[in-house]
């Protein structure tokens, strides 16, 4: 018994393009966000653009992983099933290695 009811394969077509999207996209810019916006501040305003976008790229992070989970839980496994898990783990590796360059960062700062 699952959770979730049944999907056709056109929702989790559709729940798979859209989270990979939105899990993948925002992993990649919240590094260069925190750089470019709080350690490094260029802009006049960056840390008022700091407080709207991140917490705006941590949203969307967790819609897009919701989305696939949503698509990779299922009893089937299928493609879909193993290119969702494939996007999670590339979003874990993502996730990781921004974690060890900021703690790298933060340990470097005087």
């Amino acid at each position: 018994m699952t959770w979730f009811p049944p999907l056709t394969w056109q929702q989790r077509e559709k729940l798979f393009f859209r989270g990979a999207v939105l899990a993948i996209g925002p992993a990649f810019a919240f590094l260069p966000a925190v750089l470019f916006l709080i350690l490094t501040p260029r802009l006049p305003h960056s840390y008022a653009v700091a407080a709207l976008l991140l917490p705006l790229l941590m949203v969307l992070e967790l819609w897009g992983l919701l989305k696939l989970v949503r698509c990779c839980v299922q009893q089937v496994f299928d493609l879909l099933t193993v290119l969702a898990f494939g996007a999670l783990v590339i979003t874990g590796a993502i996730a990781a290695y921004t974690g060890i360059f900021l703690a790298v960062v933060a340990g470097n700062m005087d």
